[in-house]
């Protein structure tokens, strides 16, 4: 079964969705722990009392040197919850994936742009590969396609890697990925809701208790 993150370290969204939606964990970046002014051991903490002890954290390094990368990913690593490293897909982020996955922790590339930046991490070791579906289709790529050749790459060289695309604005994107046959994927709360709510179920669940209460008035189902 695919593996569904949120892309978000908001509670309300968090415990909404693992509500109704089987949720593996929550995906994070310097921007949305910034925006939100909370700290990795908070966030980890607060948002496994919601998900659970099994929640799987996807959590970015902020060091730029491949030395640093690597000693912070060792650091992420030693946390007490199921944690994923993410590193850019730069050419130091390769260099550090290298090193990193002597040590067999787990690592996500991030901030993938093309294909070949994304078959180089696969072939570095990362266990995850993040490319940017919506970012690619704005600077007037592809994103959809890349995907497609990641996966296609991926199987043909049976690579242990799993895609993990992420960056979507709309529900069809969405669709368009996971027909690709992707192993994960991770959603912003926006597009989540889209995907769970239409505009037509109001009136259609509306229509239903209508009718039944014409005919029933406030009995419920096993009790007629």
């Amino acid at each position: 079964m695919i593996e569904l993150y949120l892309d978000t370290v908001d509670m309300v969204q968090i415990s909404r969705f693992n509500s109704c939606l089987p949720i593996k964990g929550i995906t994070t970046n310097p921007t949305i722990l910034a925006n939100a002014g909370l700290g990795v051991n908070q966030v980890l903490s607060e948002i496994s009392q919601v998900i659970g002890n099994e929640a799987r954290f996807h959590i970015q390094v902020v060091s730029n040197t491949v030395d640093k990368i690597v000693a912070e990913a060792e650091k992420i690593d030693a946390l007490p919850y199921d944690v994923v490293v993410k590193i850019p897909a730069s050419e130091q982020g390769l260099a550090a994936i290298k090193r990193i996955k002597q040590n067999n922790i787990n690592v996500l590339a991030t901030a993938i742009y093309s294909t070949q930046q994304g078959f180089f991490a696969a072939l570095c070791g990362a266990d995850y590969l993040a490319p940017y579906v919506n970012r690619m289709d704005t600077m007037g790529n592809d994103g959809i396609k890349v995907v497609a050749e990641l996966q296609q790459l991926l199987d043909q060289q049976e690579l242990n890697c799993k895609l993990l695309p992420a960056s979507f604005k709309n529900t069809k994107q969405v669709i368009d990925v996971m027909k690709l046959g992707v192993k994960a994927i991770t959603l912003p709360v926006d597009v989540v809701s889209q995907m769970v709510n239409h505009p037509a179920l109001d009136s259609a669940i509306g229509q239903f208790n209508q009718d039944w209460q014409a005919v029933f008035g406030k009995k419920l189902s096993f009790e007629t």
